[in-house]
């Protein structure tokens, strides 16, 4: 016996649940499709380029970052406050997680991304710049320290921070102020109020 396909009529009048199930399918391979369509599967080195020129030279670089979340939430933070972000891998996720377009959402189509190969690769691109590396081994706090309008500002990975080979090949150090009795901050957290405080010591704020 012969499959006839569905007449519209038989289409629309399907159950609701099997409309959501496509949904769901579909959404999964979303990142993934538009990653192709707007150029976002790149390789090392080269950069998501929206059209849009940042507001401002500075930029947020993160270390190894673990959670594809966190990542969403900068690329959304660096879109709002016009800052292009670099992201130095190995990463914990692959790039096409659907994790970092659900917190970036439309967002990620505002801001530059680069990715890089390793932190020497990195280093390389952004020379002359000066790294200024968060962390909490710091001594000098974040709002006693004076930025400078091109800065790159550098958190490491949740889980361990950057390598002390790293942290030495920083020009800067610094850390933000917590209560003692906790022992750090978001990472998308800790770069929100980091921006916030560069930028407006250097009138980088939007608006």
């Amino acid at each position: 016996m012969m499959n006839v396909p569905a007449s519209t009529n038989e289409v629309e009048q399907a159950p609701r649940m099997r409309l959501v199930r496509s949904c769901r399918f579909l959404g999964g391979r979303f990142f993934w499709l538009a990653g192709i369509l707007s150029g976002r599967r790149l390789g090392h080195g080269s950069a998501n380029m929206t059209g849009e020129q940042p507001a401002v030279a500075m930029r947020i670089a993160l270390y190894e970052p673990e959670i594809a979340g966190n990542v969403g939430a900068i690329l959304r933070l660096g879109a709002c406050m016009g800052v292009d972000v670099d992201l130095i891998e190995p990463m914990g996720f692959v790039w096409d997680d659907k994790r970092v377009r659900r917190a970036a959402m439309d967002y990620i189509d505002h801001v530059n991304v680069t990715r890089h190969a390793g932190f020497s690769a990195f280093k390389q691109a952004i020379t002359p710049a000066r790294v200024v590396l968060f962390t909490t081994k710091a001594e000098q706090y974040v709002h006693d320290f004076r930025f400078e309008p091109n800065d790159v500002l550098l958190f490491g990975k949740e889980s361990a921070g950057v390598s002390a080979e790293v942290a030495q090949a920083c020009e800067a150090r610094v850390r933000i102020a917590i209560r003692p009795q906790v022992r750090s901050l978001n990472l998308a957290i800790a770069s929100a109020l980091a921006l916030g405080e560069a930028l407006r010591q250097t009138g980088g704020l939007p608006g």
